[in-house]
């Protein structure tokens, strides 16, 4: 795309809606209220009267640890608007994360919802930046502002800050699945560039879509599937505060009946095996399911796609390039790959010395594309080591097949080699959770009696599945039979649950270090 020397991410999401003549048209529904592009419009620019109001000047940065209500895009759009960078941060944390994410990003002020307040507010005076507090959905302690009220108290009137397409827009922390998070920079026109490349272009949503994403606006995924994507062509969006669980899900979809749903794997698999999980408890209207965050097995998209009807399009994005740039859809779909390279992105897949494989064989996938993020904040060493020139590189390892498919291998520090041959963590999994005992499954390396690494499993069982009659020498031969001889794990231990990120990634490092 080609964008004028002032551009505002604000005015195209948002102003445009109305300009269009779609200011009537629900925007945003949550469990309280409805919220049309007009009123949002509006609050917008309420919002960003409101950070001058308290001093807070552009490029200054405010942090939003705020629950998916319609409160959240009037205060990250607005914010924008002003040219004033939010950073969102993931509603899961522990305290001393968020201490350490306000004091790395200097934030100005901070937008919480009331029920998260809790959790961050032992820590609120130790932060010499952060000058203001206000609070969302409830009351507001004495040293905190409510945010509707003082929202409610400003001019509805705002001439946005002429900000460049190339001046950084947001923040988004990574989920530091291997230490503290990371500070990623985007900058005003890649929330449209995905929208238009991913959101249209891969996956067709249009104006007429009521979309529901159950993976939250906090990290890159659902940012895009519940704001950048339908805000795009002017579409509806369904936002729920509490965590998505198989119920809750399956409630929202027969309520409210969307045409678009947006998961992780972990859910779709739950929602497989819970006992609400029939046609009549989902959306008839529903057209496109869409999978990110980690490889979706081929066995749960194929059992999901035969019992509700809906395929299930896997991709693979990042935080650094702000959505996914290989995936599935209508046209192109591939169960047990990411699909294929979104138009307007380049994939590479390159051995240890940077040379690029074969087909079939594995390598690092480094993409390229007009969403890649400036860098990391004040991480020089590790901007310079994922962003090379135009090139990004993922962490993941793929191989590609002769018609252009992608297929997760794991993440580069995941992989291990049993009798000198990779082994792919993911395909074992796979191989795995397709037995029907087996909700979820990880895999690590670890060593034998004589000091060789194999394979071990942790699995998850399906509810009223016990780990008796043999199951686990079944489950040996059940792999190697689906995987190869040598890639079944040598012990599987039943846990109760997998360690996660907050996006739904396996922390298989953490299981590493419990060996």
């Amino acid at each position: 795309m080609e964008y004028p020397r002032i551009y505002n991410a604000a005015i195209d999401m948002v102003d445009r809606n109305v300009a269009e003549g779609r200011g009537a048209k629900v925007a945003f529904i949550d469990p309280s209220e409805e919220l049309t592009y007009g009123e949002l419009q509006m609050r917008c620019n309420r919002m960003a009267n409101l950070l001058g109001t308290y001093g807070i000047e552009r490029e200054s940065r405010i942090a939003l640890l705020l629950l998916d209500t319609v409160d959240y895009p009037a205060a990250y759009w607005g914010a924008i608007k002003a040219g004033i960078i939010p950073v969102c941060l993931n509603t899961l944390l522990p305290a001393e994360q968020y201490a350490y994410i306000l004091g790395d990003s200097r934030a100005k002020a901070l937008f919480v919802s009331a029920q998260l307040l809790p959790v961050v507010q032992p820590i609120l005076g130790k932060l010499p930046f952060l000058k203001h507090v206000f609070v969302s959905g409830g009351d507001a302690p004495a040293f905190a502002l409510p945010f509707r009220t003082e929202l409610g108290q400003q001019q509805t009137d705002f001439m946005a800050a002429d900000t460049s397409p190339d001046e950084t827009a947001f923040w988004l922390y990574s989920s530091g699945s291997t230490g503290m998070p990371k500070g990623v920079r985007h900058v005003h026109s890649s929330p449209m560039e995905t929208a238009r490349l991913t959101g249209q272009g891969c996956l067709g949503m249009r104006e007429d879509d009521l979309v529901y994403s159950a993976a939250k606006l906090f990290f890159a995924y659902g940012l895009g599937n519940a704001m950048s994507f339908p805000m795009s062509v002017g579409a509806t969006a369904i936002l729920r505060p509490e965590r998505p669980t198989p119920d809750s899900v399956f409630a929202t979809l027969k309520q409210y009946q969307p045409t678009f749903f947006f998961g992780v794997p972990t859910l779709y698999a739950a929602m497989l095996a819970s006992p609400q999980g029939t046609r009549e408890n989902g959306s008839q209207r529903l057209r496109t399911c869409v999978s990110a965050g980690e490889a979706l097995p081929a066995e749960v998209g194929k059992a999901f796609s035969a019992k509700f009807g809906v395929d299930i399009y896997d991709g693979v994005g990042s935080t650094e390039m702000l959505h996914q740039y290989v995936c599935n859809n209508a046209s192109a779909q591939k169960y047990g790959t990411s699909g294929r390279a979104v138009t307007g992105y380049e994939i590479r897949l390159v051995d240890e010395r940077g040379q690029e494989v074969a087909d079939g064989e594995v390598g690092e996938m480094l993409v390229k594309g007009p969403s890649a993020a400036e860098g990391y904040w004040n991480q020089r060493e590790k901007s310079r080591s994922t962003f090379e020139g135009g090139w990004t590189r993922s962490g993941d390892k793929y191989t590609r097949d002769g018609d252009g498919y992608f297929t997760y291998q794991g993440r580069t520090d995941d992989m291990f080699k049993v009798s000198g041959i990779w082994v792919s963590p993911f395909e074992v999994e796979s191989a795995l959770v397709s037995h029907d005992d087996v909700l979820e499954a990880a895999v690590v390396p670890q060593e034998d009696a004589d000091g060789l690494v194999k394979p071990k499993a942790f699995i998850v069982l399906k509810p009223g599945r016990t780990s008796g009659n043999g199951l686990q020498d079944v489950l040996k031969e059940h792999v190697k039979a689906k995987a190869g001889m040598w890639k079944y794990p040598r012990w599987i231990e039943v846990v109760d649950g997998l360690p996660k990120t907050a996006t739904g990634k396996i922390q298989r490092f953490k299981l590493r270090e419990s060996l």
